[in-house]
C-alpha cells in the first residue's frame, strides 16, 4: 500500500475506477451517483492510495482521518471510494480490510468505516452477498442511510487491530490522514 504521489500513479488509479464503474454498469450494478469519482484520484490533494503487486495497481481507495460521516461515534479511519480491479475483489477485499485495521491502530485509532453502495434492501442481491463477505472478514454492519455523497448505503465499521506480522505480507507506505475538513455545508 502506498500513496498515490505521481501523476502517473493517479492517472492509473483514475482509470482503474473507470474501468471498475463500467463492470459494475455493465452487470447492472450500482455505480457511485457522483458525477467523476475517477477526478478525485487525479486530485493530490485528496492523498489517495494505491493497493500494488509485483507494480500492477490492484485496488485505490482515498483514506481520511475522522472524515465527519455523521454515523458511528468516535474517532475513526475512513476508507471512502474504494474500487477493486475489476474480476478480483475478494482477496483484494481481504487485503485491504487487513491494511486498515491494522493502519487505523497504527494512527491510534479505534476503528475503520467505510460506506458500501446499497440501493436494494441489504436482504437482496447483490449488496447481502456483499455484506456477508464484508462480515466473514470481521466488518460490523450499522445500519443503512444516506451516505457521504448523497447515495443509499450501508454503513460498515471494522475494529482496527494492530497485525504485527501483516508487514511480510503488504509494505505500507501510506501518509498519516489528516482530519478531512467538513465539506458537507451547513445545508
Amino acid at each position: 500500500m502506498r500513496t498515490l504521489r505521481t501523476d502517473a500513479e493517479r492517472e492509473e488509479a483514475a482509470a482503474l475506477v473507470q474501468d471498475r464503474q463500467r463492470w459494475l454498469a455493465m452487470r447492472g450494478l450500482p455505480v457511485p451517483a457522483q458525477a467523476d469519482v475517477p477526478a478525485l484520484f487525479r486530485y493530490p490533494q485528496a492523498k489517495p492510495v494505491g493497493l500494488f503487486e509485483d507494480g500492477k495497481l490492484l485496488a485505490c481507495l482515498i483514506p481520511q482521518r475522522d472524515p465527519g460521516i455523521g454515523w458511528g461515534e468516535g474517532p475513526c479511519l475512513f476508507v471512502g471510494c474504494v474500487h477493486t480491479l475489476p474480476e478480483h475483489p475478494d482477496d483484494i477485499l481481504r487485503l485491504i480490510t487487513l491494511w486498515a485495521s491494522d493502519f487505523a491502530a497504527r494512527q491510534g485509532l479505534p476503528s475503520v468505516r467505510a460506506e458500501a453502495l446499497a440501493r436494494n434492501p441489504m436482504d437482496a442481491d447483490p449488496i447481502a452477498a456483499l455484506l456477508r463477505r464484508l462480515t466473514d472478514m470481521g466488518w460490523v454492519i450499522r445500519g443503512s442511510g444516506t451516505g457521504r455523497e448523497g447515495d443509499r448505503v450501508a454503513r460498515l465499521e471494522l475494529a482496527a487491530e494492530h497485525r504485527s506480522g501483516l508487514s511480510t505480507l503488504i509494505a505500507c507506505r501510506v501518509h498519516a490522514p489528516e482530519t478531512a475538513p467538513d465539506d458537507r455545508g451547513s445545508a
